[in-house]
């Protein structure tokens, strides 16, 4: 029987089937697997060189409607740019936060498109918003770190590369722009120069404008330290502490430097502005230097010195003393000095005269305690009428010991509504005792408990304390002066400006006009100026060229004041001291009390600098040594009879603050105007730079602005 063999209906046998699957199964696996890593790694090459090299270093954050904010992960810098990238408004470092390895460009806040939001764990929280309150030329970025432990600290710092900045603190040689200020980080406070040279003094404003057209305000109650690193850049720092302390600063833009600073640093204070007794601007200030025991002494002193500016022909004005002669004015019996005592009569013959005097006495907040005062205070139970600690025992209130002009001393507790209506009935009645007008107080600045390492009550944290006696100032009435103004130039008040060398340096001369700018920026508009020739030494200027020259600015200032007698420097003197006296009370009051309205108003400088005409102008940016009184051109009628014909109302002073100079460069802005010097009658296209122009000495270089 034929062996018959069953048919395999796969054309492959199953055997060799099976081992060909298998043997394909296991290539084909290891294909795959090596595709596989060889894919993955080219992925993550590309994704690195996406990361490090291709992707762009710049990323838009926030847009509005003409400009925008950008991350520049390279640099560590918020950038505000126009969104055409043609113009950068400021470059903000905030390299030193140490998580900023990792670009944060991912918006937590995406579904509001003006917010930008973004955490660190357990580091920081940044939250960035645009704000839209402004007018439509204006854009603000409201940026605030958020610290989530203690140990966390911020530095923003923003650039001067490229922007001259302003605004801020007034230092010791004061400059314009202060992008050569050197200021070693501290807190951002008023200090009394005097005591501490290298601190912030006199007016303070936590303001910021660049001449880019942006303009930076630093949240009022929380506490910063800055610092100044010359023509590189000024940071922001929070201070270290046991609490979370946050940055929040609002960064606003607009076209140019004066647009941004008319919409929105004319707001400085929100509270309606008043002005001071502008009858003050038309008298001179003198001061006495008395050195007397008694009040008899000091009343003495008072009219040999009157008599001497009367016979002058200068006894127009007020007479200034100081704290020590206004302590003994007023323990000195009230009836002996008004003469009413049958004892004597000689002041019953000069009361007139007395009577007639102008005076200005002066105040402070401090109260030395081998006083009276302080020792009844005590006896009374009124410990809580100074600044005081609790003791750590049994509670009671120990006042705080500091030192006031080389005397152990209290300061007032101005938190205490007791406290300060007595300082305040102590004020009436001396006014009253001493029939005075003019008060200055002095002494706001400082606070006892930082000055001792001791942490201040909430109350009068910062420069509250100087807030505050601003306010008393203006209770006692509209005559006042203070020596130091934060969040108080909406008040009817003189601020007086700190006092100066004797000398051609930007900490005497040169550092007037700065110091002009710094303060009308501010809104300090009506200032009491150190006096002609300097007030830091002890001894009479008596360099006659300095004097003049300090004189021709200060006529164009709201007040003249003096320290070193006019005739002490010899006839010419003398004679050029009533002379500008005189043009100052005819011309340039008016020119100031018309100007006042309009920063009543409007909040616009009564002093404005070069800029302020020809705000895209970068020449105008660094001109330290000529200012602008006035903006609008108006008829002034006093100007058209000081000088007989019609004059427009803006002026530009250029005075000579160069020892031995008889001439110097004057820059006359805006192309669009004419330029006529009073002096001579020439006149000058705008936009035009006069070298070497002849100042002599018994002159000062006046502008008058025509239309062309």
């Amino acid at each position: 029987m034929p062996h018959t063999r069953t048919r395999n209906p796969s054309p492959i046998p199953e055997v060799t089937w099976d081992s060909g699957l298998k043997e394909m199964n296991e290539t084909w696996k290891g294909a795959v697997a090596c595709l596989g890593v060889a894919i993955f790694f080219v992925m993550t090459i590309g994704i690195i060189y996406w990361q490090v090299v291709d992707q762009p270093s710049k990323n838009w954050i926030l847009k509005g409607s003409f400009s925008g904010l950008i991350w520049d992960r390279r640099t560590h810098s918020l950038i505000i740019q126009t969104l055409t990238e043609d113009k950068t408004f400021v470059e903000i470092d905030v390299g030193n936060f140490p998580a900023l390895e990792v670009s944060f460009v991912k918006n937590l806040c995406w579904l509001n498109k003006t917010e930008f939001c973004y955490t660190w764990d357990s580091i920081a929280d940044l939250k960035i918003s645009l704000e839209s309150e402004y007018s439509p030329g204006t854009e603000c970025y409201s940026i605030q770190w958020i610290p989530l432990h203690c140990q966390v600290d911020f530095k923003d710092c923003f650039s001067m590369d490229n922007i001259s900045w302003y605004g801020g603190a007034g230092v010791r040689a004061q400059n314009w722009p202060i992008n050569n200020v050197n200021i070693a980080l501290q807190p951002f406070v008023v200090s009394n120069l005097r005591n501490n040279p290298t601190g912030f003094g006199s007016v303070l404003e936590r303001y910021f404008l660049g001449s880019s057209g942006v303009a930076l305000f630093i949240a009022q109650d929380i506490p910063v330290h800055i610092s100044i690193d010359s023509r590189k850049h000024f940071c922001l720092q929070t201070p270290l502490s046991t609490e979370l302390v946050p940055l929040q600063y609002m960064v606003c833009v607009g076209n140019n430097i004066k647009t941004v600073h008319q919409e929105v640093g004319s707001q400085l204070s929100e509270l309606p502005r008043e002005l001071p007794n502008t009858h003050i601007l038309r008298l001179p200030f003198w001061k006495l230097l008395a050195n007397a025991d008694s009040g008899a002494k000091v009343e003495r002193e008072l009219r040999t010195f009157f008599n001497r500016l009367k016979r002058h022909k200068l006894e127009e004005g007020v007479i200034s003393i100081n704290e020590h002669s206004t302590t003994i004015l007023s323990d000195m019996d009230h009836e002996s000095f008004y003469g009413r005592k049958k004892s004597t009569l000689r002041h019953i013959r000069d009361l007139p005269h007395v009577k007639l005097l102008n005076i200005s006495i002066s105040l402070s907040p401090y109260t030395s305690v081998d006083t009276r005062q302080f020792q009844t205070s005590l006896q009374e139970g009124r410990e809580d009428y100074w600044l005081s600690l609790p003791s750590k025992t049994d509670g009671y209130l120990a006042p705080l010991l500091t030192r006031w002009k080389g005397k152990f001393s209290v300061k007032l507790n101005i938190t205490n509504h007791a406290a300060v209506n007595w300082f305040l009935d102590k004020v009436s009645s001396l006014q009253a005792k001493l029939g005075v007008e003019y008060i200055t107080l002095e002494g706001g600045e400082g606070n006892p408990f930082t000055e001792q390492a001791l942490e201040p009550p909430k109350t009068l944290a910062g420069d509250e304390y100087i807030s505050l006696f601003a306010e008393i100032a203006a209770k006692i009435g509209n005559s006042s002066i203070i020596t130091a103004g934060t969040r108080s130039n909406h008040l009817p008040l003189f601020v007086r400006m700190s006092p100066l060398q004797s000398d051609w340096s930007y900490s005497g001369i040169k550092g007037i006009i700065p110091s002009i700018l710094h303060y009308s920026l501010l809104g300090y508009n009506f200032f009491i100026p150190d006096a002609v020739g300097g007030s830091l030494s002890s001894e009479f200027v008596t360099d006659e060229e300095l004097f003049i020259r300090w004189l021709q600015i200060a006529t164009f200032l709201p007040v003249i004041s003096f320290r070193t007698p006019p005739w002490v420097c010899g006839d010419r003197v003398l004679n050029l001291t009533r002379s500008y006296i005189l043009r100052h009370q005819d011309s340039v009051v008016p020119l100031i009390i018309q100007y006042a309205e309009e920063w009543v108003s409007q909040g616009r400088p009564v002093f404005r600098p070069v800029w302020w005409i020809s705000p895209d102008d970068p020449v105008t940016y660094t001109i330290d040594d000529e200012f602008l009184i006035g903006d609008e051109v108006r008829k002034l009628y006093s100007l058209q009879l000081l000088l007989g014909k019609s004059l427009f109302c803006m002026v530009l002073v250029a005075p000579v603050t160069e020892r031995g100079e008889v001439q110097r460069d004057i820059y006359l802005p805006g192309s669009e105007y004419q330029w006529m010097d009073t002096n001579n009658g020439k006149v000058f296209d705008g936009g035009t730079l006069l070298e070497n122009y002849s100042v002599p000495l018994e002159e000062v270089a006046v502008f008058q602005r025509r239309s062309s």
